[in-house]
């Protein structure tokens, strides 16, 4: 008889296993001690066969419980991913607004330094005036404004680099979440691989 390749013999361990927990060994077991019941000579070996046969069918009941409780912690595991992918998609989604709103920001900065540099101008030509008193005045005023509007655009900086480094966190944060979920995948692929291949007692 030709063998089966080595795939061909994991695909049907996996197909009579199921999620290999034993129950091909368990069913094989039920199977055999259901077959010595029959057989039984004798009362007391009957007895004995049968209560053997509760003991597996315990196991086997066992072992579906503990699945399923697995599998419900396996759901609400992937439920929390989704919600904390959501929760990181709306963190990304406000981040991108702040940006856009420093950037705005930042034009307001700009357009404020060309009108520092018109008032500059302005204040060397008033100089020239004959009025020195009244343009000492307005010059000390838009010192004032100049001062005011060079705080609004540090400020305004500040707030930008504190939004790029906080934006920045955020990316790695997610790329190491993707880097955990993916690890997590393959750890359990290797665990199920590995729980496949074991050899049976």
């Amino acid at each position: 008889m030709e063998a089966l390749p080595d795939y061909e013999v994991i695909r049907k361990r996996i197909l009579i296993d199921g999620d290999g927990t034993g129950d091909d060994r368990r069913i094989n077991l039920l199977v055999g001690r259901f077959i010595k019941w029959c057989n039984s000579g004798s009362q007391e070996e009957g007895y004995s066969q049968y209560q053997r046969m509760l003991s597996t069918l315990y196991e086997c009941e066992f072992s579906l419980g503990k699945t399923l409780r697995m599998y419900d912690m396996n759901l609400r595991e992937v439920e929390n991913y989704e919600k904390t992918y959501k929760e990181i998609e709306c963190s990304i989604a406000a981040a991108h607004e702040k940006i856009a709103e420093c950037e705005k920001q930042i034009l307001q900065a700009k357009q404020i330094r060309k009108n520092r540099e018109e008032y500059d101008a302005l204040a060397k030509v008033i100089q020239r005036h004959p009025d020195r008193h009244e343009a000492l005045k307005e010059l000390e005023a838009l010192g004032k404004e100049l001062e005011h509007l060079s705080h609004i655009k540090e400020s305004v900086e500040d707030k930008l680099e504190l939004r790029r480094k906080q934006f920045h966190v955020l990316h790695c944060t997610i790329h190491e979440l993707q880097q955990t979920l993916e690890n997590d995948e393959t750890l359990s692929e290797v665990e199920e691989t590995s729980m496949e291949t074991d050899p049976k007692p």
